[in-house]
């Protein structure tokens, strides 16, 4: 399923454990209802990225570097599994 996912820092990075607190939103790519969030962090989701899509890691990379800079970052039409976004909490019928 083609997805967007939308970021909300809730907080500021945290040297001594690498991450950032974040507020992940999963909305369908296409427009219809179906919003989701979960609280996770900059590495969670990174490591998510890297393993669960085909996005190139030069995407990948500017992305990271925006959860860093900014306090809302967003990839837009990410293609996730079914099973991928089952084991984060989100249920596709």
């Amino acid at each position: 399923m083609r997805v967007n996912l939308i970021t909300q820092s809730l907080g500021s990075f945290q040297s001594n454990a690498g991450t950032i607190p974040l507020s992940l939103t999963i909305k369908p790519a296409c427009g219809l209802p179906g919003e989701y969030q979960f609280p996770t962090d900059s590495a969670s989701l990174l490591k998510l990225l890297n393993t669960q899509t085909d996005l190139p890691a030069t995407v990948i990379q500017r992305f990271a570097g925006s959860l860093t800079v900014a306090k809302s970052a967003k990839l837009l039409g990410v293609e996730l599994s079914e099973r991928t976004l089952t084991n984060i909490g989100y249920f596709v019928d």
